[in-house]
């Protein structure tokens, strides 16, 4: 089984071919987001994007808000509005004519790098405050923490997110990243923590024992995870 895995950023839009295990099969092609990023919009540029592939037998795609059974709910960094009850699985399984999943970008990370062991959190640093919690290498329900009040008129995408860094340069907003971490630290007594995210390369300071850099890319061979069931069943 091979799996076209779709990442959907705040301003790229990823993709590649994956084997059944995650490994890689093709190479890593990217194109902007699209502005307005609009349903329509986004559709036209994953179906440029997969011009570049072939063999495929279904999709996965990580979408950067809340997702509940395929369909977007929020879309803060690409306009909610736009896509509030969109049914991106559905529109992706037409498009291809193959059997598509679609989970949060972050939960899409999460399975991907975790280790499977005790409570591990993930957080992606791009656009936006991307964030996965996992339980023994399980997703436990999805939270969208960036969207969580950091200060009285600023969330935690607000805070951390690019136009913060844009705004407040690299020293301010790796203060702003110690802040965050020690509240993540208080609040959720993880086991783990790994930061991904086009941002993460900008941490210029020393992390704990137990915090890993993961690289970006890596995040995407979450897509071959959700479908390790049919890969059993397959067999």
């Amino acid at each position: 089984m091979q799996i076209l895995a779709i990442d959907i950023g705040g301003s790229n839009i990823k993709a590649m071919i994956l084997d059944e295990k995650g490994a890689p099969v093709s190479e890593y092609k990217k194109l902007e987001t699209p502005a307005p990023s609009t349903p329509a919009n986004v559709m036209e540029i994953i179906k440029t994007l997969a011009k570049n592939f072939t063999g495929y037998d279904a999709i996965s795609a990580g979408f950067p808000g809340y997702i509940k059974d395929g369909v977007v709910k929020t879309a803060p960094n690409l306009g909610t509005e736009q896509w509030k009850d969109y049914d991106l699985q559905a529109a992706l399984t037409t498009m291809f004519k193959r059997p598509a999943k679609v989970v949060n970008d972050a939960d899409l990370q999460g399975i991907a790098v975790a280790s499977g062991k005790g409570l591990e959190m993930v957080i992606t640093l791009g656009t936006g405050f991307g964030t996965a919690l996992l339980k023994d290498g399980k997703l436990l329900p999805h939270l969208e923490i960036g969207q969580h009040p950091i200060k009285t008129n600023k969330t935690y995408d607000n805070y951390i997110g690019q136009k913060a860094f844009e705004n407040k340069g690299k020293a301010h907003w790796n203060e702003r990243l110690k802040k965050v971490i020690n509240i993540l630290k208080t609040v959720y007594n993880y086991d783990r923590l790994y930061i991904s995210g086009g941002n993460a390369k900008n941490i210029d300071f020393k992390l704990d024992d137990n915090i890993t850099i993961a690289n970006n890319r890596d995040g995407i061979k979450g897509g071959a995870m959700l479908w390790k069931d049919e890969h059993k069943n397959a067999k």
